[in-house]
């Protein structure tokens, strides 16, 4: 195992979606192992590592609010975009006033949550690469409060706080609940095939607030 880190990411509101919901969008009960990844990248990406999240600590009550959000019901097609690229008389774009639709969107309102990770490294890794020195690296980006882009929580227009965890006994809102099972849950995306990108789930059980991600079982 690489070198851990643990994080604390809170914001107002959330929506890690739901994949089978298809129009009206609602969220998962708790930030999923690939959003937490991404928040992660957001901070430190390099070729020469990769994170793996271990645990997920649910430190606020699980609650639900719902709201309806604008949004576009239409998508500019390549082949568009291409043909004006070379010079076509037609001018790509979405007209608003036309596509724009109401939906309803279930989502998570004052969520916290502590993310412990590691990182391994990878064949991407050059010779001047090591564990400590990006251990170095991500502790002092944490630490000034610096991100290549805005971590968020599920959607863009949900962003993140973010800032390291230095506690070393996490208490969660779930103290008191032995286990909560929360269903099926999106963990990754599987890219081994780019031309075939695959949904991976796992059963995802919260033991007194805690949601362990390490050697859990994944199903496609």
């Amino acid at each position: 195992m690489g070198m851990g880190v643990k994080i604390r990411v809170w914001g107002d509101f959330a929506l890690f979606s739901r994949p089978e919901m298809k129009v009206e969008r609602c969220s998962y009960d708790v930030i999923t192992p690939s959003a937490a990844r991404g928040i992660l990248e957001a901070v430190y990406w390099h070729p020469g590592l990769r994170w793996v999240v271990d645990k997920i600590y649910v430190k606020k009550p699980i609650r639900f609010t719902s709201v309806r959000r604008n949004e576009v019901k239409s998508k500019i097609l390549a082949s568009a975009l291409l043909q004006a690229y070379n010079g076509g008389s037609k001018e790509p774009y979405i007209s608003t006033k036309e596509d724009i639709v109401q939906r309803a969107s279930l989502l998570l309102r004052d969520v916290e949550y502590v993310i412990e990770a590691h990182f391994d490294m990878t064949d991407r890794a050059n010779a001047a690469d090591n564990p400590g020195k990006f251990k170095d690296i991500i502790m002092r980006r944490l630490r000034r409060g610096e991100c290549y882009h805005m971590p968020y929580l599920g959607c863009r227009e949900f962003p993140a706080n973010v800032c390291l965890c230095e506690e070393t006994d996490i208490r969660t809102a779930y103290e008191e609940v032995e286990e909560k099972d929360l269903g099926f849950m999106l963990f990754d995306l599987d890219y081994s095939d780019r031309e075939n990108i695959q949904p991976i789930f796992f059963r995802a059980v919260m033991r007194r607030g805690v949601i362990d991600l390490r050697n859990c079982e994944v199903v496609r």
